[in-house]
């Protein structure tokens, strides 16, 4: 008989990101259990704090009654109901967020009750390891911080190094000109010609096309970049197609999508050469996996966009592992709450490969008393 979904409990965190200088971000995690023990893990990568909140409440109350009772191994089951319940309030937003976290969970599930990881559930392991990329975020008012910051992850072994944003975001990426080239050009210089480098321009830069086109093509010349990311919003395909032709390097974007119509749309574009996905917000695996499919057929690589906890980070590396176009895996360089203290087990890149937990499900341990002492609940806002 199978298993079925008993219970289900959303969980608020926060915690201190070393690789945001300390800056307090949060998440929504979820814990799947079943009638006959079998206990899932998932996460939506939720940003503030009260969007956390939002997405714990509209889990419990609004997704859970909706797959409650359902056989937790008939995952694309219970991804179907939770979309087709929610056809008016979903596609996007909070309850996509909501739907990402279980639905990764209910893969955990299904990967422990066959005794096996989810890459082999996804159709086995194409890639046995992934080259392992330095995914930072830039501290652009110190050029001298960024020289050394990028020299150490290339002495850590990271073959890709990404940069983008910034500590302060009043100075980020992507807002002076100048100021972009100088990092590009101390980063180019910090790691040496053998080392790929992607540069990620800050959200709501206001970048049109011929901005695009000029800055970066100015910053390939200086410092070789293997993709440049988010130049554009996501909305603007005609400008991604003017982009992609003008461009001398890889065109990359897609985090913000929620869902496998964006995604298609980016494809269909001719606008893109990486696509970049976050199961903790495109509706989990099953929706990211879809996603995949649809850039594969396409002939466009695609991205894990994972900066946020090890249960992504490992649904992140058994999609890229299971599927036949990923070019690389970004990892946090430094150690971090939610990828070193959450999991007993956490996942970290050697000798610049990094490879998918071999392990049942996702393949990594939840310390619960590590979710207790991270959680947070509307009382403690403002604290």
């Amino acid at each position: 008989m199978s298993a079925r979904i008993a219970r289900l409990e959303a969980t608020a965190v926060r915690y201190p990101e070393p690789n945001n200088d300390g800056k307090i971000r949060s998440l929504c995690l979820v814990r799947v259990e079943t009638d006959d023990g079998i206990v899932g893990w998932g996460e939506a990568i939720t940003g503030p704090q009260e969007t956390s909140l939002a997405t714990a409440f509209v889990i419990e109350r609004r997704l859970a009654p909706i797959v409650l009772g359902r056989d937790a191994t008939d995952v694309r089951g219970a991804w179907q109901a939770m979309r087709d319940a929610t056809y008016w309030d979903g596609n996007g937003g909070i309850v996509s967020f909501g739907i990402s976290a279980i639905d990764i969970a209910l893969w955990d599930i299904a990967g422990k009750a066959a005794g096996r990881p989810v890459a082999a559930l996804l159709g086995g392991v194409r890639h046995e390891r992934l080259a392992a990329c330095a995914s930072t975020i830039l501290a652009t008012g110190d050029p001298d911080r960024i020289g050394r910051e990028m020299a150490g992850f290339v002495a850590e072994g990271y073959r890709y190094v990404k940069g983008g944003w910034g500590h302060d975001l009043s100075i980020a990426f992507g807002r002076d000109e100048a100021r972009d080239l100088t990092v590009a050009r101390v980063a180019r210089e910090a790691i040496g010609p053998d080392t790929e480098l992607i540069l990620d321009v800050v959200a709501l830069a206001g970048w049109d096309a011929e901005r695009a086109i000029r800055e970066g093509t100015r910053l390939h010349e200086a410092a070789r970049l293997f993709w440049l990311e988010d130049a554009l919003p996501e909305q603007d395909l005609d400008g991604y197609r003017r982009l992609r032709a003008a461009l001398p390097t890889r065109v990359c974007t897609g985090e913000k999508g929620w869902h496998a119509a964006h995604f298609r749309g980016l494809v269909d574009s001719g606008g893109i050469d990486v696509l970049m996905i976050d199961p903790g917000k495109a509706e989990g695996l099953t929706g990211t996996w879809d996603a995949i499919g649809l850039a594969a057929a396409a002939g466009i690589a695609w991205n894990a966009h994972s900066w946020s906890s090890a249960l992504n980070t490992a649904a992140s590396l058994h999609l890229a592992a299971a599927s036949p176009n990923p070019l690389l895996f970004e990892l946090k360089p430094l150690p971090s709450p939610m990828q070193d203290e959450l999991v007993t087990d956490p996942i970290h890149q050697r000798d610049g490969w990094v490879s998918a937990p071999s392990g049942p499900g996702l393949g990594v341990t939840v310390d619960e008393a590590v979710v207790a002492r991270y959680r947070f609940t509307e009382d403690d806002l403002g604290r």
